[in-house]
């Protein structure tokens, strides 16, 4: 069976098998204060515009990379949907940005988080509308950004490709709830601690469930991954991912 139609097929069955659980999907619709919906909304604003010139940029220079681009799109929007629920107001679960972020940098995850977004809140009850700002910031910018730091930064350094897929991807979704915790704090600091008090009691609440999700959103990744270097090896020296690895 060529490729492309198992790609295909996996996309498919990946979104035949999601779950049907309704829980919130990061911060819920509504719960965020009017201000912090706009102000997180404006600050999402160019990291988006960024994501749809680097979209364009590289679609044009190759446009047989769209399938591969379409499966991180789909990897992020399966492990999202992923919740277990945390908080009031918000639930934990594994972000699936960093392999994005790593194929085809931060920017380009801005726009594919955005999609997944809208179309869990619209179609799925996760997340909502006029929070789509505050997640969007959280998932699909600052954990994106740090993935893809954390993954050149470990490069750079010398350090394996697998060692540097897990801590991307680990890393990226820690820092997508310290994001979200700050969100919370921000909007409903504490009667007695302020936002100091709200940030400790939010953080502590998210770890319990977040760290061991990082850490197998991590090894699931890296296994994704191995994949994709067997069956998309050519895709990958094109986004020079492999430039460097072809002897490994």
């Amino acid at each position: 069976m060529p490729r492309k139609h198992q790609v295909a097929i996996a996309v498919l069955a990946a979104f035949v098998l999601l779950p049907r659980a309704a829980f919130s999907m990061h911060i819920m619709e509504g719960f965020l204060p009017p201000a912090w919906c706009i102000s997180w909304g404006v600050l999402a604003v160019p990291f988006i515009i960024l994501g749809l010139f680097s979209i364009q940029k590289t679609v044009k220079v190759n446009p047989k990379l769209k399938m591969l681009l379409a499966m991180a799109g789909a990897f992020t929007f399966v492990l999202s949907a992923l919740k277990i629920p945390s908080v009031t107001g918000s639930c934990s679960h594994p972000t699936g940005a960093a392999l994005g972020a790593i194929l085809f940098g931060p920017a380009a995850m801005a726009v594919l988080g955005l999609i997944v977004l809208i179309f869990q809140a619209l179609l799925l009850a996760h997340g909502g509308i006029t929070t789509l700002g505050a997640n969007t910031f959280s998932m699909a910018i600052v954990g994106p950004f740090v993935a893809f730091g954390v993954y050149r930064l470990v490069r750079k350094l010398g350090g394996p490709m697998w060692l540097a897929v897990f801590l991307a991807a680990a890393l990226g979704d820690l820092m997508t709830y310290v994001t979200t915790s700050f969100q919370l704090a921000f909007a409903y600091p504490s009667p007695t601690g302020g936002f100091a008090g709200s940030l400790v009691k939010f953080m502590g609440i998210f770890a319990v469930t977040q760290v061991p999700l990082a850490i197998s959103e991590g090894i699931l990744t890296v296994i994704v991954f191995n994949i994709l270097t067997v069956y998309s090896r050519n895709e990958l020296k094109d986004l020079k991912i492999l430039s460097q690895e072809v002897s490994q």
